[in-house]
C-alpha cells in the first residue's frame, strides 16, 4: 500500500485535461491524487464543445450527467462571410446520424465542477484550495511535487508519475522552456456577455456562429449559453487587436461596426459582464513527456479557437496520456518514451486542425474546395467535428495546396 504522501500518479490542475487523466488512470486501480489550486472551479473561456468529445466522455461515465444538465445543447455550427452572408446550417446529425452528433455549450466553472465531482466518484482523490509550489526531481526524473495545502503548510508527495494539467502557467513547460510560439497564429481575443440577445429558433438555437469581419480582419464568436447569455467576442492578429487601441471595451465596440450581423442579434440584449481580453492563443510544448512526467492540456499547448477545438484537444490529451500511463504502470515503466508515445499522433492532429484554421485566416474558400473535390466533403466535416486522428485526412491538404496552385 502507497504511504499517505506515496501516489501511484499526481496531476497538478483540475482542468478537463487533468480531471480526464486522473479519472481515467483511477479507473484501472491506481492510486491518483488530484491538486488543483482554487478552492473551487474559477470562471475560464471556452465554452463550445464539438461532436468528437462524445467517445472520451463515454470513457469518463459524464455522459449522463451532460444529459441531465441545463447547458444549451448544440445541434450545428454556421458561418456569416465578411459580406454578411449567413451559411445554411452545418447540421452535424447529417453527418452522422448518432447521438455523438449533438453537443453542448457549457459554463466552464460549472462544467469543470462536474468533472472533478465525476473524478471523485471513481475513485480519484481531488484536493482544492492546494498550490503546487514546484515539481521534485531525482536526477532527471519527476519524483513528486512540493505543495502548500488549503492550511498552509508545505508538504512533499511523491508519486511513481506526475501529470502536469496546469495550463499555461505550467511549470515544467517553463522549467525547460519547452514553449513555442505560433508567430502565424499571433491572436488575440476580446470578449463579453449579453442577456437577452437575438437566437435562431431550434433546433439551431444552440449553434455557434462564426461571423467574420469586413475586410476578414478577424472573426467573431457568438455562442448561446443557459440562462438566456450569449458569449461573444473578436478575434483577430495581435497588433491589429490591442496596438495603438484606446482600450478593450472601447475595441469590442470599434469591431462591433464591422460585424453588422452581431451588432444587429446583439441589438436585442443588454450586456451583463465586463469585457475580457487574452493575447497569444496558439503554442506549444516541444515534447509531451519526460522520465516520470507527462504534460496534457494548455500545459502541452493551445490552438486558435476558432473551429472550438480546445475542450477536445484537452480531453483527448488527458485520455490518451492516461493510457499511456496505466501501460507504463503496469509494465514497471514510466520512461520519457513510454509515457509520451501517444505525443506523435497527438500533434499531427492538432496540426489537421491547425492547417484548416490557417487557412481560414488566409481567406481559402472551402466551400469552392468541397463543389471542385466533392469526395472530400466527408473527410472535411471530421475535421471539422474534431476527428482528426486519421492519416486519409492528410490528402484533403495535399488537395488543398493542389486547387491553390492551379489558382495562383
Amino acid at each position: 500500500m502507497n504511504s499517505p504522501n506515496q501516489s501511484d500518479v499526481i496531476v497538478i490542475g483540475g482542468g478537463p485535461a487533468g480531471a480526464t487523466a486522473s479519472t481515467l488512470v483511477a479507473q484501472q486501480g491506481y492510486s491518483v491524487k488530484l491538486l488543483e489550486r482554487e478552492p473551487t472551479p474559477q470562471y475560464r473561456i471556452g465554452e463550445s464543445l464539438i461532436p468528437e468529445t462524445y467517445w472520451t466522455f463515454k470513457r469518463l461515465n459524464m455522459l449522463d450527467k451532460l444529459r441531465a444538465s441545463h447547458f444549451v445543447k448544440k445541434h450545428s455550427v454556421q458561418f456569416v462571410n465578411s459580406s454578411g452572408k449567413l451559411s445554411a446550417p452545418f447540421n452535424f446529425f447529417e453527418h452522422n446520424p448518432h447521438e455523438c452528433s449533438q453537443t453542448w455549450q457549457i459554463r466552464r466553472s460549472e462544467f469543470d465542477a462536474m468533472m472533478l465531482q465525476n473524478a471523485q466518484e471513481q475513485g480519484v482523490e481531488v484536493s482544492q484550495g492546494v498550490r503546487v509550489l514546484d515539481v521534485l526531481f531525482q536526477n532527471d526524473r519527476a519524483i513528486g511535487v512540493v505543495i502548500k495545502n488549503a492550511e498552509g503548510r508545505r508538504e512533499e508527495l511523491l508519486a511513481r508519475v506526475v501529470v502536469d494539467a496546469s495550463g499555461q502557467s505550467s511549470m515544467i513547460l517553463n522549467k525547460f522552456k519547452l514553449r513555442e510560439p505560433d508567430p502565424e497564429l499571433n491572436k488575440g481575443a476580446i470578449w463579453t456577455y449579453y442577456e437577452g440577445a437575438y437566437r435562431d429558433e431550434e433546433p439551431n438555437a444552440g449553434a455557434t456562429i462564426v461571423l467574420s469581419l469586413k475586410k476578414s480582419t478577424g472573426w467573431f464568436w457568438y455562442i448561446p449559453l443557459h440562462e438566456n447569455i450569449v458569449s461573444v467576442g473578436v478575434v483577430a492578429d495581435f497588433d491589429y487587436l490591442f496596438k495603438e487601441r484606446r482600450d478593450h471595451a472601447t475595441t469590442f465596440q470599434e469591431e462591433l461596426i464591422n460585424c453588422p450581423v452581431v451588432k444587429e442579434r446583439l441589438s436585442l440584449g443588454t450586456q451583463v459582464e465586463k469585457v475580457r481580453a487574452t493575447r497569444d492563443f496558439t503554442y506549444r510544448s516541444k515534447q509531451a513527456a519526460g522520465n516520470g512526467w507527462v504534460l496534457v492540456g494548455d500545459a502541452l499547448g493551445f490552438l486558435d479557437p476558432l473551429y472550438s477545438s480546445g475542450i477536445l484537444l484537452a480531453l483527448k490529451s488527458g485520455e490518451l496520456a492516461a493510457d499511456a500511463i496505466v501501460e507504463g504502470l503496469r509494465k514497471n515503466d514510466t520512461s520519457k518514451e513510454q509515457l509520451g508515445k501517444w505525443a506523435e499522433e497527438y500533434f499531427k492532429g492538432m496540426n489537421r486542425m491547425r492547417r484548416l484554421v490557417v487557412e481560414f485566416y488566409n481567406g481559402f474558400n472551402f466551400g469552392e474546395f468541397v463543389k471542385r473535390y466533392p469526395h472530400h466533403k466527408g473527410n472535411v466535416t471530421n475535421l471539422l467535428i474534431g476527428d482528426l486522428f486519421k492519416d486519409e485526412l492528410d490528402q484533403v491538404f495535399l488537395d488543398i495546396d493542389r486547387m491553390k496552385s492551379k489558382d495562383m
